[in-house]
């Protein structure tokens, strides 16, 4: 008797952990993944139009949270086609080879600063695996009109691109190099809660 009740004292305690999280799924039509890089005397930026992706949150500990997050290279835009294309090549997302970058969280905790968590996780881009930990400002809550819940986030970060293999530059005559190897990136995130 016994053993059955440790049993089903387990069976309720997982049941409990498993259901703490509520699933939250990303609406791409309010949310953006965006990016900036120095080029010569400016900055150029852009965006990737197809992503998805979903959240785990655990309001009552924050910390057993996860996130995964998928972004399609091929659909990158920085207003100009034959920039995009050549983005899409070899010498940059070699997109036919690599069709996905993917973010998939490990641990999430507190910063310290209201509202802003360490997510860390393995993020891969061009074949490349790295442990990363991204600053996510937590937004908060809300109701949309038809009653649906959200919950919005915003990550403000900056990658080394050649630490994915992404090398591709040009040496210019008066020294340094056309384009920077910082990418500084924007993502702004509106989830919604899934029934």
């Amino acid at each position: 008797m016994k053993t059955t009740l440790a049993a089903l004292a387990t069976i309720a305690l997982a049941a409990t952990t498993v259901f703490a999280a509520e699933t939250f799924n990303i609406d791409r039509s309010h949310s953006s993944a965006t990016f900036k890089i120095r080029h010569l005397m400016s900055n150029v930026t852009g965006n990737f139009g197809e992503f998805k992706g979903m959240i785990a949150i655990d309001r009552e500990k924050p910390a057993s949270s996860s996130v995964e997050f998928t972004i399609n290279p091929a659909s990158i835009n920085t207003g100009a086609e034959d920039r995009d294309k050549h983005l899409r090549s070899a010498d940059f997302f070699d997109v036919e080879k690599h069709p996905e970058i993917t973010f998939k969280s490990t641990r999430v905790a507190s910063s310290g600063t209201k509202d802003l968590y360490n997510v860390t996780g393995n993020f891969t881009m061009h074949g490349v695996t790295r442990e990363i930990t991204l600053p996510v400002q937590f937004l908060g809550f809300g109701k949309d009109p038809w009653g649906n819940e959200r919950a919005g986030f915003e990550i403000d970060t900056a990658l080394d691109r050649k630490d994915y293999g992404i090398t591709w530059n040009k040496a210019l005559d008066q020294g340094g190099f056309m384009l920077s190897d910082e990418v500084k990136i924007n993502i702004n995130i509106e989830a919604v809660k899934k029934k």
